[in-house]
């Protein structure tokens, strides 16, 4: 895609879409914020909608669908089994990824879920660039264990180094060989590695480790949910790819995995997600578990629309117009905070904007999760809804003790092609107004704290009475302004 620049020499991501049905948006003022907040049990996950004006929780199955996706709804094959509309899912995946092989499932966890009681056994180790949430629930679930091998480097927030994402080969080797080749269940890469800040990783990388875990007869699987954006940055970032075409760089990149899943979710404007594959063994050790767990062969625990939406949404990703439209926009805020001085995770990644929030709140202690203490009070600030990620997100160990994440990180997502320049730069000016302020933002403790994935659902309170603080000094600085 060739570059737009404006004549005044402004930067500015370039809207490649007109918006022509939209959803009405509340911003309530800030008494009523840290109302809410409060009665959600300051996770912003138990947040109504309603109550948000700038939802930035996530780009999970919310990104906004094209008129062609949602045209091809309303001709789905509307069939239990055998439907013409699975069929043409599963051609274009075979087209784009170069699988022979589709197993579809209703999103990205269910095929964790798969995966791991198809190939992860008590003792068994999965290594991978970085974990992911549910990656990680699903494989301790069945007695496997994850081991992180991200290069250092890419674990330090604001940095020049392209590919954060890349796996350490030394790591994985040392990793082969301290548990033996034969208790690695598979090697797990996470294209755009969500919980350090959506960074990518290179083609040369995930080569590299193909080869490596091929040579040790070990199965490499490919967590393709971010793949439109870690297409983006190989195209953008990395040389020997850059007279290559998306179609090109994303069969190069699946002929590195044996078994390639995602959540359409993310992949593909709609909502399901599916497994991909060559060897009809591996196939044949998880189609049980399709019609056990999510439903037939040919719906996977999705609706017929759901797949028609999801072919569109694909073929829609090999278009660099439309793909680079996220990262541009995570680039553009990043920026924007960085002049306020900000701290975010650079270089900017996909999926969303990353704040420091160790460095924003440097005063919070880690066990007070700054993250969510963050998250919390960006919502007073300015509606805006972000994610924890950092040690609110990891799980205890099972002797209580809890660990203290490598990245403390509060994700601010932009769901593709849903929000406005004007939406951005608001939320950039609220969380300068924080930022301005940030020793009046203190810490949160747990109230109620599940034992599985406890940042979806659990419920904590802050320590002292700053965001009644927080409110005092908005209404100072803002007067009657929402």
């Amino acid at each position: 895609m060739g570059e737009v620049k404006l004549f005044s020499g402004a930067k500015l991501p370039l809207e490649m879409h007109k918006v022509r049905v939209v959803q009405k948006l509340n911003l309530l003022p800030v008494e009523a914020r840290q109302k809410a907040m409060a009665e959600a049990g300051n996770n912003t996950f138990l947040l109504k909608n309603e109550d948000v004006f700038l939802d930035m929780l996530t780009d999970s199955g919310v990104n906004a669908m094209s008129d062609q996706a949602v045209a091809s709804m309303m001709v789905a094959d509307d069939s239990y089994a055998g439907s013409a509309t699975y069929y043409k899912l599963e051609n274009k995946i075979r087209e784009l990824f170069g699988t022979t092989y589709f197993l579809p499932a209703h999103q990205g966890r269910a095929c964790e879920s798969i995966l791991a009681e198809a190939f992860v056994k008590p003792g068994s180790v999965v290594p991978m660039n970085f974990h992911f949430t549910t990656a990680k629930a699903h494989i301790t679930r069945v007695g496997g264990r994850v081991e992180e091998l991200v290069s250092d480097a890419g674990l330090i927030p604001e940095s020049d180094l392209l590919f954060k994402g890349n796996i350490d080969l030394d790591k994985l080797r040392e990793c082969i060989t301290r548990n033996g080749k034969e208790n690695v269940a598979f090697v797990r890469i996470e294209a755009g590695t969500n919980l350090i800040g959506g960074q990518p990783v290179s083609l040369e990388n995930m080569t590299q480790t193909a080869k490596l875990a091929h040579d040790n007869g070990i199965l490499v699987v490919l967590d393709a949910s971010l793949l439109q954006d870690n297409l983006y940055f190989i195209k953008t970032r990395e040389d020997a790819c850059k007279d290559m075409s998306i179609r090109e760089i994303t069969r190069a990149v699946c002929a590195n995995a044996d078994i390639i899943y995602f959540s359409a979710r993310k992949l593909g404007f709609a909502r399901g997600g599916g497994i991909a594959m060559n060897d009809r063994a591996h196939y044949e050790r998880m189609k049980d578990f399709i019609p056990l767990f999510e439903g037939f062969l040919t719906y996977g625990g999705m609706s017929v629309r759901e797949m028609e939406a999801m072919t569109v949404g694909l073929e829609e990703t090999m278009d660099e117009t439309v793909i680079s439209q996220g990262p541009q926009f995570i680039e553009f805020m990043a920026a924007e905070l960085m002049k306020r001085g900000v701290p975010v995770v650079t270089p900017a990644g996909g999926l969303g904007c990353h704040i420091n929030a160790r460095k924003f709140l440097s005063h919070v202690d880690d066990h007070a999760y700054p993250a969510a203490a963050l998250a919390t009070a960006v919502y007073i600030a300015g509606g805006v809804r972000g994610m924890e990620r950092g040690t609110l997100s990891e799980q205890r160990e099972p002797d209580g003790t809890e660990p203290i994440a490598s990245m403390e990180l509060l994700r601010l997502a932009l769901p593709r092609r849903v929000f406005t320049m004007s939406q951005v730069l608001y939320a950039v000016d609220r969380i300068g107004w924080l930022y301005e302020n940030r020793k009046l933002v203190g810490g949160l403790n747990f109230v109620e704290e599940p034992k599985t994935l406890r940042f979806f659902f659990g419920r904590l309170e802050p320590i002292g009475d700053w965001q009644k603080q927080l409110v005092k000094q908005f209404r100072k600085d803002f007067g009657e302004s929402l």
